[in-house]
């Protein structure tokens, strides 16, 4: 039986990818093109970006159970992944992507593929609140320590951190540079946070809140989002430049 399809999860999406289209705008402004927004670099500015990447992160993981063809899904978002990461090598060097969200959401689907056995075996609401625990204890590890935000409560050995198959993991090599950086830890617990959250919602019979189609443009949005990802920074800074050079 086809999956019925959660209108509600498309909007939030659609939301997301308005402000992560906002979002770049002003960082390309800032940091490709020299323009000196100082709110940009405000906890303001974080915090809204961080909304960003949580949103598309968790309603991934929540979406996980839903789709079929996994290991495809996963292969062709690594594609685009990888694809993006040559092209910003070439194109912006000095504001590289490398192993960016796209990375991290294919590499996920792929891996849940093994994990869901082993999830499975963790009562639903016990798991949630374990890998949300996790993804705010390793939310640091990419600045060498156990914490979030202010908050360090183990330095870890400077020796995890020393190529590039550890920051894929999440422990980024000395002079590593992305624009835009996701490894595994501690994204990958954000993403199965959204799984047991859609395991909990399902449980209780509260997809049925999702399926209202209230907001049909951010809903079509949220539909096209991995399409809009991938064209949205070409066309973003095209236009900019194009816009600068007719002053």
């Amino acid at each position: 039986m086809k999956n019925k399809r959660y209108f509600v999860l498309d909007g939030v999406r659609g939301f997301a990818v308005i402000n992560m289209i906002i979002y770049h705008l002003i960082w390309d402004l800032v940091y490709i093109l020299g323009f000196n927004i100082e709110w940009f670099s405000s906890d303001i500015a974080y915090i809204w970006q961080q909304f960003i990447c949580c949103t598309f992160i968790f309603i991934s993981g929540f979406c996980e159970p839903l789709g079929r063809k996994k290991f495809k899904r996963g292969i062709t978002i690594l594609f685009f992944g990888f694809l993006i990461e040559i092209v910003t090598m070439i194109v912006t060097p000095q504001s590289q992507v490398r192993f960016g969200i796209l990375t991290l959401i294919g590499s996920s689907t792929i891996l849940m593929i093994p994990l869901r056995k082993f999830l499975g075996k963790f009562p639903k609401t016990f798991g949630l609140i374990l890998f949300a625990i996790l993804f705010l204890l390793t939310k640091n590890i990419n600045k060498g320590n156990i914490g979030f935000g202010n908050l360090n409560f183990i330095n870890l050995p400077r020796n995890l951190y020393k190529n590039s198959l550890t920051t894929y993991l999440g422990f980024p090599m000395p002079n590593f540079y992305s624009s835009d950086y996701f490894p595994l830890m501690p994204w990958i617990f954000l993403y199965i946070t959204g799984y047991f959250s859609y395991e909990i919602a399902k449980h209780h019979n509260l997809l049925r809140y999702l399926t209202p189609s209230k907001f049909k443009f951010l809903e079509w949005i949220g539909r096209h989002s991995l399409a809009l990802y991938i064209i949205h920074q070409p066309i973003i800074y095209f236009s900019l430049t194009l816009l600068l050079s007719m002053k």
